[in-house]
């Protein structure tokens, strides 16, 4: 069983929290935002806090992360 994004996200450091998503907490996450807190969690050599393959994709694939953020055109 895979958790959900937001399972996953209150697990992840507050401080690295915080500095990814600042200003952007009304949006849902973008993918580039989930890859800059899984290199700074590789970096620091924590690779058990990231989420796995299977995890990934079922974020991607049920949209509660989305790859790209678009807006409307007016």
């Amino acid at each position: 069983m895979v958790r959900k994004f937001e399972d996953w996200w209150k697990t992840v450091p507050e401080d690295l929290r915080n500095k990814t998503r600042k200003g952007d907490e009304g949006n849902k996450p973008l993918l580039n935002q989930v890859n800059y807190v899984l290199l700074h969690l590789h970096l620091a050599g924590k690779h058990d806090a990231k989420p796995s393959h299977e995890e990934l994709k079922d974020w991607l694939h049920s949209g509660q992360v989305d790859v790209l953020r678009m807006t409307a055109k007016k």
